[in-house]
């Protein structure tokens, strides 16, 4: 998989943001959707990401800064008939990497807390992600999943 600095006019890329965005809200209690939409993935805050196999684009993710050492993880969504082939591991792992690069020492997101949303869970559980409080004017929610990452500062030599 290649991944790419997302362009957000890219129709194919429009396609695929338009279905996470429609599938998650479908899934997501009224009041409790936070996904990015195109505008927001445009601001200078977020960092945004595609991964393509070939000419399939496969995958989203985007780092947005909340702080110099506080970033969040938004639009990571893989295309529906390319799921459980690692795309989806590669970016948060690239998102990772960025975020350390970048100086941040804490990386966190929000997710569904419904069953749809269990294959996400499992993905950021596997890469060490664990439970957290809100943060970043996030309030309490019984539909949302806060998870948070502690990225330490590389060892010097």
């Amino acid at each position: 998989m290649q991944i790419r600095t997302g362009d957000t006019y890219d129709q194919r890329v429009v396609a695929l943001l338009d279905h996470h965005v429609t599938t998650a809200r479908a899934q997501t209690a009224r009041g409790s959707d936070h996904a990015l939409d195109l505008a927001g993935l445009r601001a200078p805050e977020v960092a945004f990401w595609t991964g393509w196999d070939g000419e399939t684009l496969v995958v989203t993710g985007a780092l947005k800064v909340l702080s110099a050492g506080h970033g969040e993880v938004k639009s990571m969504h893989t295309l529906q008939t390319t799921r459980r082939r690692g795309y989806g591991g590669q970016m948060l792992r690239h998102i990772i990497a960025e975020a350390r690069a970048r100086g941040m020492t804490r990386l966190s997101l929000e997710t569904g807390s419904w069953d749809y949303f269990k294959p996400a869970h499992a993905l950021y559980l596997a890469h060490g992600f664990v439970a957290c409080r809100p943060f970043e004017g996030y309030v309490e929610d019984p539909n949302s999943l806060f998870l948070t990452l502690e990225l330490p500062a590389p060892a010097h030599r």
